[in-house]
């Protein structure tokens, strides 16, 4: 009996635990990987209904092309995001930068250099300004950059008289959209260096890990000797600045400045933003999803609007978009919480 015993029980647990792993493992790789995988479904389902519009060399040009002032905006957003602060800021710096750097240059007569020297300046100063306010007073970050949007945004009103500039220098324009590489303009090139320099820091330095512990257990963290202020600090900077390299980008795509239309990237960088937490490294935001999610979204929406989609269908795809990340955020952490109560109670 005893020897029965001995020799069946081993074969009743090795399966089915290493049945359990393998599960987990093809669990996590689906999602990880689930939304390039609808990425690609949309790409192909909107390549069969219209093949000579859509699948173009001419209109994945565009896609990509005209989109990386986007996946900069929203790489910038997921340094507060990473910490469990907001920047609702991000879209008014950006326009901002631009306005400056239209008005110094058409206006005043400045190099281009200077110009956009005072416009990375200026988002280094707000996003300064958000995090004094976030630590040092200790006041919620979704009030701080919901009030500093506002004041950016009456402040570009105010320099531009709310009238659009153009006519910003040639030089600024090619080295945005006009020079191409692969096809694709340079622009594009810029924010995939980003993101790769973005993803080495998240996954491969102590400031990447300082940001996700931070994010992750405030308390925590402090325990364990980070300095969280400065963390959270750091990142709202970095936020704004970031926003302020895609105005630079913004003025060279638009061949000026626009004192509003800048405003509209605040709901897609959000949805990139969270959309791009589901995938990869899901539960996290990171560089590689954003970029997946950014171009995920703008593929679906260019489909729709070549089969004819009124223009609102944007928005509610944005929308859309967010509330789906959100909650898929949120099933993926409650999961994550689960796995880890269940091993460390084993």
């Amino acid at each position: 009996m005893t020897e029965h015993s001995t020799a069946t029980e081993p074969a009743k647990g090795g399966p089915t635990g290493a049945s359990k792993r393998t599960s987990k493992k093809a669990g996590d790789f689906g999602q990880r990987f689930a939304l390039i995988a609808v990425w690609a479904i949309v790409l192909i389902v909107f390549s069969l209904l219209k093949p000579h519009t859509y699948a173009t060399s001419g209109n994945f040009q565009t896609i990509f092309g005209s989109q990386a002032v986007l996946l900069i905006l929203a790489l910038g957003l997921i340094l507060p995001l990473t910490t469990g602060d907001f920047d609702l800021s991000i879209a008014a710096v950006m326009t901002l930068t631009s306005m400056l750097i239209a008005i110094l240059q058409v206006k005043h007569g400045w190099a281009l250099a200077p110009a956009i020297v005072v416009g990375l300046g200026a988002g280094l100063i707000v996003g300064i300004l958000n995090g004094a306010l976030v630590v040092l007073l200790e006041i919620d970050s979704f009030i701080v950059t919901l009030g500093s949007s506002t004041v950016v945004q009456g402040i570009v009103l105010w320099i531009s008289g709310s009238n659009t500039v153009s006519g910003v220098s040639n030089g600024l324009i090619d080295w945005t959209i006009t020079n191409t590489f692969l096809g694709i303009s340079v622009v594009f090139w810029y924010g995939v260096a980003l993101t790769l320099l973005f993803w080495y820091v998240f996954v491969y330095t102590a400031m990447g890990r300082r940001l996700l512990f931070v994010g992750r257990g405030r308390n925590v963290s402090r325990l364990s000797g980070i300095n969280v202020g400065r963390v959270r600090w750091g990142a709202l900077v970095g936020s704004g600045f970031i926003s302020a390299v895609a105005g630079v980008f913004y003025t060279g795509s638009l061949g000026g400045a626009d004192p509003t239309s800048g405003l509209s990237f605040l709901l897609p960088a959000f949805a990139a933003a969270f959309l791009g937490a589901t995938a990869i490294y899901p539960g996290r935001f990171n560089p590689v999803g954003t970029f997946v999610a950014v171009f995920f979204l703008v593929s679906g929406i260019t489909g729709l609007q070549l089969l004819g989609a009124d223009s609102f269908v944007q928005q509610l795809f944005y929308g859309g978009a967010l509330i789906l990340a959100v909650a898929l955020s949120q099933l993926v952490r409650r999961k994550d919480i689960k796995d880890e109560a269940a091993a460390s109670s084993a």
